[in-house]
């Protein structure tokens, strides 16, 4: 389902009740849909009629009945038809499983992340304490709420501090300002291709805005590159606020403070509601502006990985530490700044993509002898996909008929935006691609 109040009520309800909410990603592609179907024991699903053909097919080769309930979004209840009077609500624990929300890993394969009760509320109050949410606060939801971002940050946070949202059924750049006048709104949280979008065509001259309510925006899921704030915040004089979540840490960790004059660009800001170490290759921590892995700890962090108790005891320690993945360093301010990555994930926009995908889709092309992706910057995206393929000897093809391929295969948004024809790949000892080399 699109943004709206009855996906919103879905999601929250579904959580008060007792049960755990799946959300689904609207662009996934078949393979990653059955999957999630499948290995999230899913009893019961609710889907548009716009998305009832595809979710039917997925099903097809589950083996296992599922319930579908289709929703008209116009209508004023989700089951019109059922008696629900004699439904008792049960008793729920804050250990207790709130959501199920999957997140690409290296291999390709989607890992569930377990949040709990606990975990969603206290994800809500990190927010409502980084930006100090009062029942005042009007919040526009201009994400998908199948996104950690906007389950956490546009509706946890505005629940426990009492304010309000507008949920929109998609973000519109045309509509996005006009919405912020119409209901109000004080403040927003968007991504830095979001904030690509309404710098190079939005305009609120003249269009009789009232946007002077307006306290901050926030910008998240990928790097804000500095340029592009100073563009957004020079445009539409509005202070946007960078910040860094994690999904497995219920979205939020850093923050730039509220103030201005205290932001430091380039960095996604301090910790807010959890604790923050950085540590060397042994697992000791180093030092202010000494680079090292970030670890987190805090009420925040998932109870486990679904199913997976060796990615579940890869990532958290004993100690309650979440192992991130991010290299960065810690000023003596307390701000941090990301480096780079452990771990190999294409992060575009906001959205999680495993290079081996990439790679897999490649290998099926006839000329295509090997091939490896990585992500590499890029001002809109934050990272964007370049591939480099080895073609087998004496096989001719063009960068036209991969990009080609890709797009069968990978859909517009995973198909690389450049490719390189090398002669090899490099390799470490083992034979294995050393991927972040292909930077070089």
């Amino acid at each position: 389902m699109g943004n709206g109040y009855q996906t919103m009520i879905i999601f929250l309800g579904t959580m008060y009740a007792g049960m755990v909410v799946a959300p689904i990603n609207l662009v996934a592609q078949p393979s990653q849909l059955r999957y999630v179907l499948d290995h999230s024991d899913t009893k019961l699903v609710f889907v548009t009629e716009l998305n009832r053909e595809r979710l039917e097919e997925a099903l097809r080769e589950i083996p296992r009945e599922v319930r579908v309930v289709v929703i008209d979004k116009n209508a004023e209840e989700i089951f019109p038809d059922e008696n629900l009077s004699a439904y008792k609500l049960p008793k729920i624990t804050e250990d207790d499983p709130a959501m199920l929300l999957y997140t690409s890993g290296t291999t390709g394969v989607p890992k569930g992340a377990i949040l709990t009760q606990k975990n969603m509320v206290v994800g809500g109050e990190n927010v409502q304490l980084a930006h100090c949410l009062t029942p005042e606060d009007r919040g526009l939801i201009s994400l998908p709420l199948y996104h950690i971002n906007a389950e956490i940050v546009s509706a946890m946070a505005p629940l426990v501090s009492g304010s309000f949202v507008v949920i929109p059924e998609r973000f519109s750049a045309s509509a996005f300002w006009s919405l912020i006048s119409e209901y109000k709104c004080t403040w927003f949280s968007i991504v830095p291709t979001i904030c690509s979008y309404l710098v190079s065509g939005t305009k609120i001259e003249g269009q009789g805005y009232h946007l002077s309510q307006v306290r901050f925006g926030r910008s998240a899921s990928a790097p804000l590159p500095p340029s592009l704030q100073k563009e957004f915040e020079e445009k539409f004089h509005c202070h946007l606020i960078e910040t860094l979540g994690i999904t497995e840490c219920c979205c939020v960790v850093f923050s730039n403070p509220l103030d201005p004059a205290k932001h430091k660009i380039g960095s996604p800001g301090q910790p807010y509601g959890c604790e923050v170490k950085l540590v060397d290759r042994q697992g000791d921590e180093v030092p202010r502006l000494t680079p090292g892995e970030i670890l987190v700890r805090g009420g925040s962090i998932m109870k486990e990985y679904y199913k997976d108790p060796v990615k579940t005891a890869e990532a958290l320690d004993p100690d309650g530490w979440f192992h991130t993945g991010d290299l960065g360093y810690m000023d003596e301010d307390g701000f941090v700044f990301i480096t780079g990555r452990l771990k190999e994930l294409i992060i575009k926009g906001g959205e999680n993509i495993a290079p081996r995908e990439i790679d897999e889709a490649l290998l099926k092309h006839p000329a295509v002898l090997e091939a490896a992706a990585v992500g590499v910057p890029d001002a809109n995206y934050g990272q964007d996909i370049l591939a480099c393929v080895v073609l087998k000897p004496g096989v001719a093809c063009d960068e036209g008929a991969l990009r080609a391929h890709c797009l069968r295969e990978l859909g517009k948004y995973k198909t690389p935006s450049q490719f390189r024809f090398v002669a090899e790949l490099p390799k470490g000892a083992s034979g294995k691609v050393q991927r972040l080399k292909l930077l070089e």
